[in-house]
């Protein structure tokens, strides 16, 4: 997963407003007591970040990727 995608899922899940603060502010015990920023700033794959953040805020399987979006046409 690019980072671009999992801001685009931070943003979907949380809103574009509050993923931010989110990422800076919830300690992931998954990811070695850091949060999201600090884990992707360290090189963690943000797949890895998504995922346990998304267990920690107990997001919904059904919600893990977000919206469904029509392809792009260019």
């Amino acid at each position: 997963m690019r980072h671009s995608t999992f801001w685009e899922l931070m943003g979907d899940e949380f809103g574009t407003a509050y993923a931010p603060s989110l990422a800076r502010s919830q300690v992931l015990s998954a990811l070695g007591d850091r949060t999201a920023s600090e884990a992707l700033d360290a090189g963690e794959d943000p797949r890895e970040v998504w995922l346990a953040l998304c267990d920690a805020m107990d997001v919904p399987d059904s919600r893990r990727w977000g919206r469904d979006r029509a392809p792009r046409r260019d």
